[in-house]
């Protein structure tokens, strides 16, 4: 299970975990608080050094927090995306949670205004958004130098009705249609035991 270390991030962890009841509550607003703490959970999983599969390495500068991150309402849309992902993930959906990665990374790269850093920050951003949803988290709060430790749990079943499954599937065939022509690349999203991202899908 991952450990992730947060100040007076519990309650806002758990009140993002409520937003979410199934496949549809992608499609609503989330509040800004929530957001904001998706974001900031990312950031602290951030890796400071990632060497992707090409070689190529990418620095964080983890005491510049603003080179990193996206803008809040960019960074809904990632954190929505994530949603589905983790939906298809309980609904052993591989190959559509896969695409629906894909599709994301894909459209960012092709807006062709994030740095490296922040196209690292995105994958994070959506990898962490999985891990709350599928419940592989472990929030640790400092409080008088003491580690309190709290298990963040999905509050609803791991279960998925066949209906629930074809919501899902037309939800990521939906949104993989709007964006450019990805391919299903070779083993699923990391979703548990890592928070290191993926490399970015190439172009055909």
């Amino acid at each position: 299970m991952m450990r992730m270390a947060g100040t007076k991030c519990i309650g806002a962890a758990a009140a993002l975990l409520a937003f979410a009841p199934g496949p549809a509550s992608a499609q609503e607003e989330m509040s800004e608080k929530s957001v904001k703490t998706v974001m900031e959970y990312a950031w602290l999983q951030l890796p400071a050094q990632y060497t992707t599969k090409d070689g190529k390495t990418i620095i964080t500068d983890k005491k510049n927090r603003d080179a990193a991150v996206v803008p809040l309402e960019e960074a809904r849309e990632i954190i929505k995306a994530g949603y589905r992902s983790a939906h298809a993930q309980i609904c052993e959906l591989k190959e559509d949670q896969i695409l629906n990665r894909n599709s994301l990374v894909r459209r960012e790269a092709e807006k062709k205004k994030w740095s490296d850093q922040q196209m690292l920050y995105i994958q994070q951003l959506h990898l962490t958004t999985v891990m709350l949803m599928t419940g592989t988290v472990k929030v640790v709060e400092k409080i008088d130098g003491k580690d309190v430790v709290t298990d963040e749990k999905p509050p609803t079943s791991t279960s998925c009705s066949e209906e629930q499954r074809t919501k899902v599937k037309e939800a990521i065939a939906a949104y993989v249609k709007t964006g450019p022509a990805v391919a299903l690349t070779a083993g699923a999203p990391t979703s548990t035991g890592s928070v290191t991202p993926a490399p970015a899908a190439t172009k055909e």
